[in-house]
């Protein structure tokens, strides 16, 4: 009997380019979020921490499918850095405080980085991929979780309108399909990061769908 990566393998092309696309066009989302700043000229509200982790993270998985010799990953991760230092500065450009808005966080961010890609230079190869994947692997899980930090509140007051709809819908078909593509390529931490990230934004999905105020309910609150 085929295992599920022997029947998903003659699909490893269509699945990588596939996951490779949406992944792109997550990462346009950051459109929506500056358009919110625009119109307020003012990003009073708005952390930068999406930006500037996208950017810490897109730096460290590069560096991941690079010693993967993965072309897919290198492709996604690239697009995600550029997308994001674009953002990045728009924010800039808005910033009420760029100290604690930018420079502190986009400090943290380079000290992460250099940590990272420090050790990767003094591990020993033949455990570099194992130890790499897993430390790339909390760290992701970390930002993509991040939002249910507030889950009591949500479940309390009723009201996740604090997590974004379209970001958290893309990013569970985007973790469900480089799901499949770890299975494909047999990679474990592919396979254990995109799980968790799919469950992490299964339930913020399932926060939304149970805890939307209708319309007239979201006019009131702001009111109020």
């Amino acid at each position: 009997m085929e295992t599920l990566h022997e029947l998903l393998l003659p699909y490893k092309e269509e699945v990588g380019k596939l996951a490779g696309i949406l992944t792109i066009a997550q990462f346009f989302s950051g459109i929506f979020i500056c358009r919110d700043i625009y119109k307020n000229k003012s990003t009073e509200g708005i952390s930068s921490i999406p930006f500037v982790g996208g950017i810490t993270i897109g730096v460290l998985n590069l560096k991941y499918g690079f010693l993967l010799q993965d072309e897919v990953m290198n492709v996604v991760n690239t697009a995600a850095i550029i997308l994001n230092l674009l953002y990045l500065a728009f924010y800039f450009l808005y910033s009420n405080n760029t100290w604690s808005d930018i420079y502190k966080p986009g400090i943290y961010g380079s000290l992460l980085i250099a940590i990272c890609l420090g050790y990767t230079e003094m591990e020993a190869p033949e455990v570099l991929e194992f130890r790499y994947g897993l430390l790339v692997t909390v760290l992701m899980l970390l930002l993509m979780g991040s939002p249910l930090k507030d889950v009591g509140k949500i479940i309390a007051t009723k009201d996740a309108s604090s997590i974004p709809f379209p970001l958290t819908f893309m990013a569970t078909i985007v973790t469900f399909l480089w799901l499949l593509y770890g299975i494909i390529l047999d990679n474990n931490f592919m396979v254990m990061q995109n799980a968790l990230g799919f469950l992490l934004c299964s339930i913020q999905l399932v926060l939304i769908l149970m805890y939307t105020p209708p319309p007239k309910e979201k006019t009131k609150k702001k009111k109020n």
